[in-house]
């Protein structure tokens, strides 16, 4: 820093207030501080630079999610990171992938003093968070409700989305209908099962618990589901998939046995590549980039001071028809 101050001419406190992006440095100054800087190559210590400042920011947050490569976490991390770029702060994500310890994923991210986090929680209980928030370490949850720990969250209508989507494949006229769900230790797994059985009671139509399936967990298990379900005569016509990875799962094995076209299906999370199966994936899609999004809004908030009540903000769906959910019973 002194390099960059001798070369531009300035103060110290200049630079470190341009390197800082504080205010009350003119733009002039700013420029030649940041010519100075690029010149010299000069990359600032975050690490140091949090010691000194006395917020104690490190100008880095933490996304825990519960698989990075899942298209819709992925997209979750790309909201946060279009709001976290405009304020100059770096994410690190990590995957849970469930098996994980929860807590212990946490409490790391803690040591390495994020500044707060964005938790898309995995365990059944979140009370191991009540430490954290009394040290006043900002926390917000994002898809899944946490138990036990009260903080922000922002989640989709699932239950209601769940709904709608199994009344669209009631309304193409179909009443053998299956439901294969995820685990059922998470709240969004519950929940969208309890939005296929609104719609079938709202319809008058028994649920067959032969052709329900929970803690699918996988896109292979989901194949494999889908295979056992459609094997003899008496079989359901339509199929409720109540995640993206099982949505896959189903449109694989339908394939294999030849039923696309006579099979009706609606899933749960949008894919990359749904629109151009033949038939295409009927979905209900969540906004889920905007979910990242106001997530880091409300943690940023958070950060800054805000001490108004928790909130649960819900993001609505949209139901997307393509083909496959407008299928008729055969």
């Amino acid at each position: 820093m002194r390099d960059v101050a001798a070369l531009a001419q300035v103060s110290l406190k200049t630079v470190s207030r341009v390197v800082n992006r504080e205010a009350g440095v003119s733009p002039e100054l700013t420029a030649r501080v940041t010519r100075a800087a690029e010149q010299l190559d000069y990359r600032p210590n975050l690490t140091a630079s949090s010691l000194r400042r006395s917020d104690g920011r490190t100008a880095t947050i933490g996304l825990l999610v519960d698989d990075v490569a899942n298209p819709f976490f992925a997209d979750i991390h790309r909201g946060v990171e279009d709001v976290a770029r405009e304020r100059g702060v770096a994410i690190m994500a990590a995957s849970l992938d469930r098996s994980a310890d929860e807590a212990d994923a946490v409490r790391r991210f803690a040591e390495r003093r994020v500044d707060g986090l964005l938790l898309v929680p995995t365990a059944p209980d979140q009370a191991y968070l009540a430490t954290e928030l009394r040290s006043g370490w900002p926390v917000v949850c994002v898809d899944r409700t946490p138990v036990g720990a009260y903080v922000d969250v922002v989640v989709s209508d699932n239950r209601e989305a769940s709904r709608r989507a199994v009344a669209h494949l009631i309304a193409a006229g179909h009443r053998r209908i299956a439901a294969i769900g995820d685990s059922g230790m998470l709240m969004t797994a519950r929940d969208r099962m309890e939005g296929f059985r609104e719609a079938m009671a709202d319809a008058g139509l028994a649920v067959n618990e032969r052709w329900v399936r929970s803690d699918v967990g996988s896109l292979e298990e989901s194949d494999a589901t889908v295979r056992a379900l459609m094997t003899g005569a008496d079989r359901p016509t339509a199929l409720f998939a109540a995640q993206n990875y099982l949505t896959m799962g189903a449109c694989r094995a339908l394939r294999q046995l030849g039923l696309q076209h006579t099979v009706g299906l609606v899933g749960f999370d949008d894919f990359p590549m749904a629109d151009v199966l033949d038939p295409g994936v009927t979905v209900v899609a969540q906004q889920a980039r905007r979910m990242g999004g106001i997530a880091a809004e409300v943690l940023f908030d958070r950060m800054d001071g805000s001490t108004e009540p928790p909130r649960s903000l819900v993001v609505p769906t949209t139901l997307i028809p393509r083909g496959s959910g407008e299928i008729p019973p055969a």
